[in-house]
């Protein structure tokens, strides 16, 4: 699978590769099959296999994903992988210019865009599910008086604690044992507020 454990993104061309929405979906659609194809991932998003090839090879051209080892069938396809367990960008790494400031905020909305669209999409499926699952699922939100220091320490554990349950469904994976497992998708958030009204 990944061969680093985190990409940080750092530099601004790469930053705005990984902000086009398509490119978003792609990377975690071909991060949760392992590898796939062009024509795999093009079923996927329910895009042309063309214009999926293009973007798998901006990706590519940024370092966010490489070519994989070929798994069998048709020679002339190339396979792809994700070359990082995750992918980080950060806020301090994007301060020096209002451009950059822009386009990380722009690639942050379009990626949390996506996370509400997932989680809306299990909502409106959610009675498709067996009822295990539906209790098992959750959305939390939980309302603190931290300082920066603290937050930062508990957004280091919250990232512990979901790595070792990646590693976890992972040596499940690689062991062939996927009964009764499913892509899971955990996605919370920390963030100051002051008012209820965020055009405040």
């Amino acid at each position: 699978m990944a061969t680093e454990k985190t990409r940080r993104v750092k530099d601004l061309d790469t930053l705005k590769a990984l902000g086009h929405p398509l490119r978003m979906k792609l990377y975690r659609v071909l991060y949760v099959a392992g590898s796939a194809t062009a024509s795999h991932l093009a079923e996927q998003v329910d895009e042309a296999v063309s214009l999926v090839s293009y973007h798998l090879r901006k990706l590519a051209a940024h370092g966010l994903i490489e070519e994989a080892p070929q798994d069998g069938g048709d020679a002339r396809e190339r396979w792809w992988r994700p070359v990082a367990e995750s992918i980080s960008t950060r806020d301090e790494d994007f301060r020096d210019s209002p451009e950059e400031v822009a386009a990380h905020a722009a690639m942050s909305r379009a990626h949390a865009r996506q996370q509400h669209e997932m989680y809306e999409g299990y909502l409106d499926a959610q009675m498709a599910w067996e009822p295990a699952w539906r209790d098992a699922a959750f959305s939390s939100e939980h309302l603190m008086w931290l300082t920066p220091d603290e937050l930062g320490r508990l957004a280091d554990e919250l990232r512990d604690l979901a790595d070792r349950w990646r590693a976890r469904g992972r040596a499940a994976r690689e062991a062939g044992d996927m009964e009764g497992r499913e892509s899971v998708a955990v996605q919370m958030y920390g963030f100051p507020f002051r008012s209820w009204n965020p055009g405040r």
